[in-house]
Protein backbone atom coordinates (compact mmCIF):
# COMPACT_ATOMS: atom_id res chain seq x y z
CA UNK A 1 0.00 0.00 0.00
CA UNK A 2 1.69 3.79 -1.32
CA UNK A 3 1.61 6.41 1.79
CA UNK A 4 -1.13 8.30 -0.12
CA UNK A 5 -3.48 5.19 -0.08
CA UNK A 6 -2.86 4.85 3.65
CA UNK A 7 -3.52 7.90 4.71
CA UNK A 8 -6.69 7.85 3.19
CA UNK A 9 -7.39 4.66 4.19
CA UNK A 10 -6.86 5.87 8.01
CA UNK A 11 -8.58 8.98 7.89
CA UNK A 12 -11.36 7.01 6.08
CA UNK A 13 -11.24 4.86 9.40
CA UNK A 14 -11.63 7.51 11.52
CA UNK A 15 -13.83 9.58 10.12
CA UNK A 16 -16.10 6.06 10.01
CA UNK A 17 -15.82 6.07 14.05
CA UNK A 18 -16.04 9.53 14.53
CA UNK A 19 -19.87 9.64 12.84
CA UNK A 20 -20.84 6.33 13.76
CA UNK A 21 -23.77 7.28 15.65
CA UNK A 22 -25.15 10.42 13.64
CA UNK A 23 -28.64 9.38 12.40
CA UNK A 24 -29.01 13.13 10.98
CA UNK A 25 -27.77 12.62 7.37
CA UNK A 26 -24.10 13.29 8.26
CA UNK A 27 -23.32 9.75 8.53
CA UNK A 28 -20.02 7.74 6.85
CA UNK A 29 -22.75 7.25 3.75
CA UNK A 30 -22.74 10.92 2.92
CA UNK A 31 -19.40 11.22 3.66
CA UNK A 32 -18.21 8.78 0.89
CA UNK A 33 -20.46 10.22 -1.25
CA UNK A 34 -19.27 13.56 -0.84
CA UNK A 35 -15.57 11.95 -1.71
CA UNK A 36 -16.74 10.52 -4.62
CA UNK A 37 -18.28 13.57 -6.04
CA UNK A 38 -15.42 15.44 -4.97
CA UNK A 39 -13.24 13.03 -7.11
CA UNK A 40 -15.17 13.13 -9.75
CA UNK A 41 -15.36 17.26 -10.23
CA UNK A 42 -11.34 16.84 -9.71
CA UNK A 43 -10.90 14.29 -12.52
CA UNK A 44 -8.87 15.74 -14.99
CA UNK A 45 -7.77 19.08 -12.75
CA UNK A 46 -4.80 20.48 -11.92
CA UNK A 47 -5.27 20.52 -8.10
CA UNK A 48 -4.03 18.53 -4.73
CA UNK A 49 -5.80 15.64 -4.86
CA UNK A 50 -4.71 14.73 -1.47
CA UNK A 51 -6.18 17.85 0.15
CA UNK A 52 -9.23 17.37 -1.72
CA UNK A 53 -9.72 13.96 -0.33
CA UNK A 54 -8.67 14.94 3.19
CA UNK A 55 -11.20 17.68 3.14
CA UNK A 56 -14.01 15.80 1.91
CA UNK A 57 -13.71 13.07 4.24
CA UNK A 58 -13.17 15.75 7.15
CA UNK A 59 -15.61 18.01 6.40
CA UNK A 60 -18.66 16.68 9.01
CA UNK A 61 -15.55 15.77 11.99
CA UNK A 62 -15.97 19.75 12.63
CA UNK A 63 -19.46 20.36 12.19
CA UNK A 64 -21.05 22.81 14.61
CA UNK A 65 -24.46 20.59 14.40
CA UNK A 66 -22.71 17.63 15.48
CA UNK A 67 -20.23 18.58 17.94
CA UNK A 68 -20.74 20.65 21.07
CA UNK A 69 -17.24 21.81 21.38
CA UNK A 70 -16.35 22.61 18.14
CA UNK A 71 -12.51 23.96 18.76
CA UNK A 72 -11.81 20.59 20.26
CA UNK A 73 -13.16 19.21 17.33
CA UNK A 74 -10.48 21.05 15.13
CA UNK A 75 -7.90 20.30 17.42
CA UNK A 76 -8.68 16.37 17.03
CA UNK A 77 -8.51 16.58 13.25
CA UNK A 78 -5.42 18.67 13.53
CA UNK A 79 -4.08 15.64 15.29
CA UNK A 80 -4.95 13.37 13.01
CA UNK A 81 -3.60 14.90 10.07
CA UNK A 82 0.18 15.77 12.40
CA UNK A 83 0.74 12.27 12.07
CA UNK A 84 0.88 11.82 8.37
CA UNK A 85 3.81 12.46 6.28
CA UNK A 86 1.97 16.01 4.42
CA UNK A 87 3.43 18.90 4.02
CA UNK A 88 2.26 21.97 6.67
CA UNK A 89 0.86 23.72 4.05
CA UNK A 90 -1.44 21.08 3.02
CA UNK A 91 -1.80 20.47 6.69
CA UNK A 92 -3.51 24.12 6.75
CA UNK A 93 -5.09 24.11 3.62
CA UNK A 94 -7.31 21.58 4.81
CA UNK A 95 -8.16 23.38 7.93
CA UNK A 96 -9.08 26.52 5.88
CA UNK A 97 -11.46 24.25 3.72
CA UNK A 98 -13.37 22.97 6.85
CA UNK A 99 -13.94 26.55 8.00
CA UNK A 100 -15.24 27.64 5.04
CA UNK A 101 -17.09 25.21 3.23
CA UNK A 102 -20.57 25.54 4.99
CA UNK A 103 -23.12 27.36 3.87
CA UNK A 104 -24.49 29.09 7.42
CA UNK A 105 -27.41 31.02 6.20
CA UNK A 106 -25.30 32.20 3.30
CA UNK A 107 -22.60 34.52 4.84
CA UNK A 108 -19.64 32.27 4.68
CA UNK A 109 -16.80 34.18 2.97
CA UNK A 110 -16.13 32.10 -0.57
CA UNK A 111 -13.32 29.65 0.00
CA UNK A 112 -9.79 30.49 -2.61
CA UNK A 113 -8.87 27.82 -4.09
CA UNK A 114 -9.77 25.71 -6.13
CA UNK A 115 -9.76 22.59 -4.15
CA UNK A 116 -11.95 24.04 -1.72
CA UNK A 117 -14.11 25.32 -4.49
CA UNK A 118 -14.45 21.11 -5.03
CA UNK A 119 -14.58 19.89 -1.97
CA UNK A 120 -17.60 22.66 -1.37
CA UNK A 121 -19.32 21.80 -4.73
CA UNK A 122 -19.28 18.08 -3.98
CA UNK A 123 -20.90 18.78 -0.23
CA UNK A 124 -23.38 21.28 -1.86
CA UNK A 125 -24.22 18.41 -4.77
CA UNK A 126 -25.12 15.71 -1.76
CA UNK A 127 -27.32 18.80 -0.64
CA UNK A 128 -29.80 18.69 -3.72
CA UNK A 129 -31.76 15.90 -5.65
CA UNK A 130 -33.16 13.04 -4.21
CA UNK A 131 -30.56 12.58 -1.95
CA UNK A 132 -30.95 16.16 -0.45
CA UNK A 133 -34.90 15.77 -0.43
CA UNK A 134 -34.15 12.46 1.84
CA UNK A 135 -31.43 13.56 3.99
CA UNK A 136 -33.83 17.57 4.32
CA UNK A 137 -36.07 15.29 6.13
CA UNK A 138 -33.78 13.02 8.16
CA UNK A 139 -32.11 15.95 9.44
CA UNK A 140 -35.43 17.43 10.15
CA UNK A 141 -36.80 14.40 12.02
CA UNK A 142 -33.93 14.09 14.01
CA UNK A 143 -34.37 17.89 15.50
CA UNK A 144 -38.14 16.64 16.28
CA UNK A 145 -39.32 19.60 13.75
CA UNK A 146 -42.68 19.23 11.63
CA UNK A 147 -42.54 18.77 7.69
CA UNK A 148 -44.34 21.96 7.12
CA UNK A 149 -45.92 24.55 8.73
CA UNK A 150 -47.63 27.14 6.55
CA UNK A 151 -47.77 29.49 8.57
CA UNK A 152 -44.40 30.10 8.95
CA UNK A 153 -42.83 32.64 7.02
CA UNK A 154 -39.28 31.58 5.01
CA UNK A 155 -36.71 33.30 6.22
CA UNK A 156 -33.71 35.23 4.40
CA UNK A 157 -30.61 37.70 4.54
CA UNK A 158 -29.80 35.62 8.37
CA UNK A 159 -27.08 35.92 10.28
CA UNK A 160 -25.36 32.49 10.79
CA UNK A 161 -26.84 32.22 14.41
CA UNK A 162 -30.33 32.59 12.94
CA UNK A 163 -29.84 30.19 10.27
CA UNK A 164 -29.04 27.44 12.51
CA UNK A 165 -31.55 28.92 16.00
CA UNK A 166 -34.83 30.19 14.62
CA UNK A 167 -37.62 28.27 13.77
CA UNK A 168 -38.01 26.53 9.98
CA UNK A 169 -38.81 22.91 8.77
CA UNK A 170 -37.65 20.77 6.23
CA UNK A 171 -40.38 21.97 2.98
CA UNK A 172 -38.68 25.71 4.21
CA UNK A 173 -35.34 24.71 4.09
CA UNK A 174 -35.27 23.84 0.08
CA UNK A 175 -36.32 27.67 -0.09
CA UNK A 176 -33.72 29.23 2.32
CA UNK A 177 -30.83 27.13 1.36
CA UNK A 178 -31.21 24.13 -1.35
CA UNK A 179 -32.92 25.95 -4.41
CA UNK A 180 -30.06 28.75 -3.90
CA UNK A 181 -26.93 26.19 -4.16
CA UNK A 182 -27.14 25.28 -8.17
CA UNK A 183 -26.16 28.92 -8.93
CA UNK A 184 -23.84 28.98 -6.11
CA UNK A 185 -21.53 26.10 -7.71
CA UNK A 186 -18.26 26.79 -8.08
CA UNK A 187 -17.07 24.49 -10.77
CA UNK A 188 -18.23 23.60 -14.37
CA UNK A 189 -18.90 19.97 -13.14
CA UNK A 190 -20.77 20.96 -10.35
CA UNK A 191 -22.74 23.22 -12.01
CA UNK A 192 -23.39 20.76 -14.76
CA UNK A 193 -23.96 17.99 -12.20
CA UNK A 194 -26.63 20.45 -10.11
CA UNK A 195 -28.88 20.72 -12.84
CA UNK A 196 -30.85 17.55 -12.75
CA UNK A 197 -30.76 17.56 -9.15
CA UNK A 198 -31.92 21.13 -8.87
CA UNK A 199 -34.67 19.74 -11.19
CA UNK A 200 -35.87 17.10 -9.44
CA UNK A 201 -36.51 19.82 -6.05
CA UNK A 202 -38.42 21.89 -7.61
CA UNK A 203 -40.39 18.89 -9.07
CA UNK A 204 -40.87 17.29 -5.54
CA UNK A 205 -41.80 20.72 -4.02
CA UNK A 206 -44.83 20.86 -6.20
CA UNK A 207 -46.37 17.77 -6.04
CA UNK A 208 -45.69 18.16 -2.02
CA UNK A 209 -47.48 21.49 -2.15
CA UNK A 210 -50.29 19.89 -4.51
CA UNK A 211 -50.94 16.95 -2.15
CA UNK A 212 -50.49 18.95 0.99
CA UNK A 213 -53.32 21.40 0.15
CA UNK A 214 -55.52 18.38 -0.97
CA UNK A 215 -55.19 19.19 -4.92
CA UNK A 216 -53.70 15.72 -5.71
Amino acid sequence: MNQRVEIIEQTKGWVKEKLAHDYSGHDWDHIQRVHRNALLIAKDLEVDVLVIELAALLHDAVDEKLFLDVEQAYRDVRALLEQFAITTEQTEHVITILRGISFKGGQQPPLKTMEGHIVQDADRLDAIGAIGVARTFTYGGSKGHRMYDEELAVRDHMTAEEYRKNESTPIHHFYEKLLKLKDLMNTDKGRELAEERHAFMEQFLQQFLKEWNGLA
